[in-house]
């Protein structure tokens, strides 16, 4: 009863502090206005400032910020005890991450939609700007060259997902434009699609679905007989381009609502299921187990494991606070809200929810597995494991806990058994779970190489030449811009256009952006795992050079993201206590864990992630430098702020 009580007491706890604390955000820190215009309004362009209803929004949001993040991280944190994950996850979500994804979206939409990086140049200092803009692109690189990996990964396990997961981009895309010409919602659409996959999942296994799986993925849990890794690498960042370089309203919205959908009737599967094995138990053939937890309450010294300080709270990043967050948050998201006050909702609800899905992921590894988990033995033959031996089996030490198999096999099967017990049989259950976590796995892809895309323009648009207009005109270069001599993004007077032919102005463009972001990836993704030889089997896993540094990195965006929204405020003389403490704590944490990680480095003489690792470093302490020496001056002093916009249409209130 302890793990049902667990669950119901979080989503409560949720639920008040969605109500309380955001509200007190929403209305007394960031002064939420339905009347205020928004960039979706100002700067509408049908591509990626499009307005859009708080429920799409929602769906997009979250499924970007959630991929496997509150999924992998919290079921290996688990090995230092789960009371301590689980406080990190309900406190650092409420007070951490929610105000962090809150803030970033808000000070983004009074930018005209421009990332954190962009505005950091202005609230903190120019330098401030290009060296944030360099982190955001080395830990969405990383994020570019793993998740191809990371998908691929999960095919392997669970074959039975590959069709569902691939379905969803042409109904998608089918949805969007029926649903942008016609004007109608997007919810009966999406329900009935959701229908369709779950059907495909159903019979996955069985006639031409069965077929396709294996021919793409081979057999489940067995590696290397599908696709190889960088064939689906190559696939997946082609798709990327694609999906960047859309329209918001062709695919990414309604992609991202369906998983939203499917999201929450999993969620509510989930908690079903919990209900029903917390009172009724499940057998699977070694009589009726009941539901409790089998997991050490705390374990600071697991075997093999990194120091509990700093790495617990790095290990769990997207389920309390993830870096990555603020790029959703002011790279998409802002640019499609159409009413300031649904902030709260997007950006608060949504870190909320995937806190509340971390928490889920926690009982599933610590109590789910205690319901029954196949091992297999020295014969071939496989066991049932119960009860605290079935823990074991994936956790007795750090490295049988590391794996992203094992990560997502102790989540996967744990889950399982809770809608086993609805009576849900074996198969679907396993392979519903997989569709779950491949399908977040790929939003969060393709909304990092929109990202990428808007971070590249960003810093190709600070180094590329410029010429006149009059320049331009005289060679026969006819832009819009220079026709009406105003730039539609910024209002500004164009006489300053860059010069077509410099490969810098070629990155400014959506097109050669995406393209320079998925090829770098690319390239970092093709190499074989650390040590390997390259092979056609071997290719593909290159992404895991860098990955040591993502989780340092990333949670060191989110400190860099707090000390912008603490700039923000301060310059507006509004109170700054509840992010000065947040902001500290996410700069020490990530110093700290990547100065560990650097000597080990060291001692293994990679000295390509030492360089790494110690550019990250001296970055962060200039831009801590810079923000220190900008604080004292910057109080009740407003930034210099972007150029009058073109006018708005006739009637545009976001509201």
């Amino acid at each position: 009863m302890a793990t049902l009580a667990i669950a119901l007491g979080a989503l409560v706890l949720y639920l008040v502090a969605y109500h309380t604390y955001g509200r007190w955000l929403a209305r007394k820190i960031f002064r939420l206005d339905p009347e205020a215009t928004v960039p979706s309004i100002e700067l509408e362009d049908g591509s990626d400032y499009v307005p859009t209803s708080k429920s799409v929004i929602f769906g997009h949001h979250f499924t970007s910020i959630a991929g496997t993040g509150p999924i992998v991280g919290p079921a290996l944190a688990v090995i230092w005890g789960w009371v301590p994950a689980l406080l990190w996850v309900l406190l650092g979500s409420i007070f951490i991450g929610a105000v962090h994804d809150f803030g970033a979206l808000v000070v983004s939409m009074r930018n005209r939609g421009q990332t954190v990086g962009d505005i950091a140049g202005r609230v903190l200092s120019k330098r401030a700007r290009l060296l944030f803009l360099a982190i955001l692109f080395l830990a969405l690189t990383i994020v570019l060259a793993i998740f191809g990996l990371v998908i691929a990964a999960v095919w392997d396990l669970y074959p039975q997902s590959i069709f569902p997961c691939i379905v969803q981009i042409p109904l998608a895309i089918l949805i969007g434009i029926y649903l942008h010409r016609r004007g109608v919602n997007l919810l009966i659409p999406s329900i009935l699609t959701l229908g369709l996959m779950y059907l495909t999942i159903a019979f996955g296994d069985a006639g031409v679905l069965g077929a396709f799986n294996q021919a793409l993925g081979g057999q489940a849990g067995v590696g290397g007989d599908g696709i190889p890794i960088i064939g689906w690498v190559a696939i997946l960042l082609v798709y990327s381009y694609f999906a960047s370089v859309l329209p918001v309203w062709t695919l990414l919205q309604p992609r991202d609502y369906i998983n939203s959908l499917q999201l929450l009737s999993a969620l509510a599967l989930i908690v079903a299921g919990l209900v029903v094995a917390a009172f009724a138990g499940l057998d699977q053939g070694a009589g009726p187990q009941s539901l409790e937890i089998v997991a050490p309450a705390v374990n600071f010294s697991p075997e093999g494991a990194p120091l509990f300080f700093p790495f617990l709270f790095i290990t769990i990043a997207c389920g309390a606070i993830s870096g990555f967050h603020c790029l959703v948050s002011s790279g998409t998201s802002s640019k499609q809200i159409r009413c300031e006050t649904d902030a709260r909702f997007v950006g608060y609800g949504s870190m909320l929810t995937e806190g509340f899905l971390a928490t889920l992921v926690i009982l599933a590894c610590v109590a789910g597995l205690g319901l029954g988990v196949k091992a297999l033995g020295a014969d071939g033959g496989s066991t049932l494991l119960v009860g605290s031996e079935a823990y074991l089996s994936r956790y007795e030490s750090w490295m049988t806990a590391q794996g992203l198999g094992a990560k997502v096999g102790a989540f996967v099967d744990g889950s399982a058994n809770f809608l086993k017990a609805l009576g849900l049989p074996a198969g679907f259950s396993v392979a519903l779970m997989g569709v779950f976590v491949a399908s977040f796995a790929a939003t969060t892809l393709d909304t990092a190489c929109r990202l990428q895309r808007y971070v590249v323009q960003e810093l190709a648009s600070t180094f590329a030449p410029r010429v006149s207009p009059s320049a331009l005109a005289a060679e026969a270069h006819d832009f819009d811009d220079a026709r009406s001599g105003v730039d539609r993004r910024t209002g500004a007077a164009a006489d300053g256009r860059r010069h077509p032919f410099n490969p810098l102005v070629w990155l400014t463009n959506k097109h050669g952006a995406t393209i320079f972001a998925i090829i770098v990836a690319g390239f970092i993704a093709a190499l074989p795992n650390p040590g390997a030889a390259w092979s056609l089997q071997s290719a593909g896993k290159g992404g895991l050079i860098l990955w040591p540094l993502f989780g340092a990195t990333n949670q060191l965006l989110a400190g860099l993201a707090f000390l912008v929204i603490a700039f923000w405020l301060w310059r507006r003389n509004l109170p700054v206590w509840f992010v000065i403490p947040p902001a500290g704590f996410m700069l020490l944490l990530p110093g700290v864990a990547m100065s560990i990680k650097l000597w080990d480095f060291v001692q293994a003489g990679n000295w390509l992630l030492v360089a790494i690792g110690a550019i990250t470093i001296a970055l962060e302490i200039w831009i801590v430098v810079e923000a220190l020496a900008a604080w004292p001056r910057a109080r009740g002093v407003l930034e210099d702020l972007d150029p009058p916009a073109p006018p708005l249409p006739e009637g545009g209130r976001s509201c």
